[in-house]
């Protein structure tokens, strides 16, 4: 199923579009598990002072200004958060990054689990996976970014059947793949900072 993501009709949205229209089913799931995957090697996020610590190769300040997203992140209500994140070796700047976000994440409860590309390489015979965010049984997008990896919007895809199945494989993915502190211990928190060699 995921794989017909990319052709499926869609209702295409601008950034801002596709916030206004996410943010109403995200309110309403209720006890419906808010699914998220997580494909791409690279992305711009400018709008968050850590990212762009990082984007300026202020690694230290970086990783303070992720502490600082702490209680934000502990105190967000809302509904099960799961998501399962698809890493490349060797880790880019940002997934190294991100890593240290999702970490206090999953510490503040939200369920992520990390799977190597290589497992997924059966379901990209023809392209990557989508990024997809599944609300429950209600909507289904296929998020969507520019060539610098800037969010520009995303498609909403209201085939029932397809949102099904899709809500179905990350979810099979998610059963295959490892916790997401164990990965890091062992894979993240090794590393120097993004940029500096080894």
């Amino acid at each position: 199923m995921l794989e017909r993501v990319r052709t499926a009709p869609g209702h295409d949205l601008d950034a801002s579009g596709y916030l206004d229209d996410f943010w109403p089913h995200f309110r309403r799931l209720g006890d419906e598990p808010f699914w998220k995957l997580e494909r791409a090697r690279h992305f711009r996020e400018p709008d968050v002072p850590s990212w762009t610590a990082m984007a300026e190769g202020d690694w230290e300040r970086s990783l303070a200004l992720v502490e600082l997203m702490r209680a934000d992140i502990a105190s967000a209500p809302g509904p099960e958060l799961r998501r399962v994140r698809v890493v490349d070796r060797p880790v880019t700047p940002y997934l190294q990054w991100e890593m240290q976000i999702l970490k206090v994440r999953v510490e503040a409860g939200e369920m992520i689990r990390v799977l190597p590309a290589e497992a997924v390489a059966p379901l990209e015979t023809e392209a990557e996976l989508p990024e997809l965010v599944v609300l429950g049984s209600q909507t289904m997008y296929e998020v969507l970014y520019d060539a610098t990896g800037t969010l520009r919007g995303a498609r909403r895809i209201d085939d029932p059947r397809l949102r099904d199945g899709c809500r179905a494989q990350p979810a099979e993915l998610y059963e295959r793949a490892e916790d997401l502190l164990g990965y890091f211990d062992r894979e993240i928190a090794p590393l120097p900072p993004p940029g500096v060699a080894v």
